[in-house]
């Protein structure tokens, strides 16, 4: 007997939908996706969370993202997802800290060693670097980075650069400034 008939026989022996059976396999497929994109879209998920790990110095299923644009820059805020996990809190405050000092020379290493890429934004941000401030502020259980400017052009900039990160991290943010 071959392995997807037996696979038949025990799931209708044992009355588990075979169903199950494949969601245990990798995430649920998303409707209008070929399985092909599918598995595209989950190695590039798992190189982020592996080369994000790198970059940032904490586990990323350990922590979420948020990002949101506001009138004047945006918010980057990361959390432990457990709030006893202070070794994941403390690696987050120090990564937040770490990015902000890099951010404020024009160095987006991180972001690109994360993303493989260069994030869109990036370029801006660097020209118009004497414009926009970082600021690092505590929470609970991480911390964020509030990102300031007056330039239209930083702003823009700044609005590609966290739109971009809400889509890669898929943080289900806003991706426009909310009134």
């Amino acid at each position: 007997m071959t392995f997807p008939i037996r696979v038949l026989v025990v799931s209708a022996i044992v009355g588990l939908p075979l169903a199950s059976f494949a969601a245990q396999q990798h995430p649920n497929m998303p409707a209008g996706m070929t399985h092909e994109q599918h598995m595209t879209e989950m190695k590039k998920e798992a190189e982020m969370k592996q080369h994000g790990r790198m970059a940032m110095g904490f586990d990323q299923d350990k922590a979420t993202h948020h990002f949101t644009l506001t009138t004047n820059g945006g918010v980057i805020a990361v959390t432990a997802n457990d709030a006893a996990d202070e070794a994941t809190r403390d690696q987050i405050r120090v990564h937040l800290q770490e990015i902000g000092q890099s951010f404020t020379r024009g160095d987006f290493a991180k972001p690109l060693m994360t993303h493989g890429e260069v994030p869109p934004g990036v370029a801006g941000m660097q020209r118009h670097k004497n414009e926009i401030t970082y600021s690092f502020e505590h929470s609970d259980r991480g911390g964020s980075i509030r990102i300031v400017t007056a330039d239209a052009d930083a702003l823009s900039a700044i609005h590609d650069f966290l739109q971009y990160q809400i889509r890669e991290h898929a943080t289900g943010d806003p991706v426009a400034v909310q009134k």
